[in-house]
């Protein structure tokens, strides 16, 4: 299986969500101090990510890549990042 262009989708997206989320205001969760840790962990992983994918080492980028969206996901979904409302990059808790 060829996962260059799901790779590539997702190096985009992680990019664009990294982007976007911003840690949240300090009232919305006594955890505010671990977004910088959240945000640290997803910029690690994309950064393995690409070097992965610089390497052609494409299963080991896709993997890493699915990290750095996770830990980015997770922080928005537990209230320590705001993803803007963007239903399209993060799962929101409505």
């Amino acid at each position: 299986m060829d996962v260059a262009p799901l790779l590539e989708k997702y190096l985009s997206l992680t990019r664009e969500a990294l982007a976007r989320v911003r840690r949240a205001p300090p009232e919305r969760s006594f955890l505010a101090r671990g977004s910088e840790d959240v945000l640290a962990m997803a910029r690690a992983y994309l950064a393995d990510a690409e070097h992965f994918a610089a390497s052609g080492d494409a299963a080991r980028a896709l993997a890493a890549v699915s990290y750095a969206h996770g830990w980015i996901d997770a922080g928005v979904r537990l209230g320590l990042l705001d993803g803007g409302n963007d239903d399209a990059r993060f799962t929101l808790y409505t």
